[in-house]
């Protein structure tokens, strides 16, 4: 399968006014393609339109909550009407709560998998016959080290990017049975630095934040991008993600327990949050249209996401991790059998 050179492409980011999704956009129309870019918020995605344009880059910009399969249809439409063509489209659309479950109303759960599950559902609906008539293109669709393994006070979130591997997965079995050129791409992001923690609804009684280690938006964008052109399977970014999968593959258990001894504290942040303040849940919010967030002090490198692009190189890493992670549960074991 081979996918355009990135200049010869038309890309539609989805959920690009900040964070992931912006920096994407950024890239892409740095690299030369012709850029669509959705959001629910206006401000945040005239900025950015303007930002790319500034640069030389093309983008046009649509109003769309990802949650309304007719919205989510009118940004495939407009970019057909703007272009005359789909060749990548990228879902970076994502909201999320904070809280015990049994805090969350079925209102808010719903949602939560509303937008994080049936958007990418959505996205492909109508992405996808654009992209046969091309007769080959990419859906990357950014899910989450979460849908491989959930976190407690995510319940919501965890859920639907669980439902998004699953529904990526069946697509892509079909699709290849049919013969169809087209790449459908998982990218699972660790933590990383953006907006998301200052957008989302919480019920802890402070400002939420993801277990650290953080790593930069730019990672991700990396990663989207290599696979707009060389079709790709799944595609972890960030070095704790990798030992978190191999950790989860090895034992469930241990993960378990690691996250009771972390998952709670290591959210919150020290800094008072209500309930009652604003949030991007229902409706989007002001203020945001960046790519970083709050936490780059927390921010890392990572230095296995080019593994992903050396295949060759990839599984004589793979199996060093697969074995420290195994030297990792092998003490855990030990410590368990002496009652510790």
């Amino acid at each position: 399968m081979q996918l355009k050179p990135i200049n010869q492409q038309v890309v539609a980011v989805v959920g690009a006014s900040s964070g992931i999704g912006r920096e994407t956009a950024l890239r892409f129309a740095a690299r030369g393609a012709k850029v669509v870019v959705s959001a629910r918020s206006k401000s945040g995605l005239d900025s950015l339109v303007d930002e790319i344009q500034r640069a030389g880059g093309e983008a046009v910009a649509i109003v769309a909550d990802v949650a309304d399969f007719q919205q989510v249809k009118a940004i495939a439409d407009y970019t057909i009407e703007q272009y005359g063509r789909l060749d990548t489209w990228v879902h970076a659309a994502a909201t999320g709560i904070l809280a015990q479950f049994a805090q969350i109303t079925p209102e808010e759960f719903k949602r939560v998998i509303d937008v994080n599950l049936m958007g990418q559902v959505y996205g492909a609906m109508v992405a996808l016959p654009h992209l046969k008539r091309e007769g080959r293109g990419a859906l990357i669709h950014i899910s989450s080290m979460e849908g491989v393994r959930s976190l407690p006070l995510q319940s919501p979130y965890s859920a639907a990017k669980h439902g998004v591997e699953g529904f990526i997965e069946s697509l892509r079995v079909e699709l290849a049975h049919e013969k169809m050129p087209i790449s459908v791409t998982s990218i699972k992001p660790a933590v990383i630095n953006t907006p998301f923690y200052n957008k989302v609804r919480t019920k802890l009684g402070v400002k939420p934040t993801g277990i650290p280690p953080y790593y930069e938006a730019g990672l991700v964008a990396d990663a989207i991008l290599y696979v707009a052109e060389h079709p790709t399977r799944d595609f972890i970014v960030g070095d704790v993600g990798r030992i978190l999968d191999v950790l989860q593959r090895l034992s469930p258990e241990l993960v378990d327990a690691l996250l009771v001894a972390v998952g709670d504290l290591g959210q919150r942040t020290n800094e008072p949050k209500s309930e009652a303040d604003p949030d991007n849940v229902f409706e989007p919010i002001e203020g945001y249209n960046k790519v970083e967030g709050d936490f780059g002090h927390l921010v890392v490198p990572s230095i296995t996401d080019w593994l992903d692009k050396n295949p060759m190189l990839k599984w004589g890493a793979v199996t060093s991790t697969a074995l420290g992670a195994l030297a990792l549960f092998n003490a855990y074991m030990s410590n368990s059998d002496d009652g510790l």
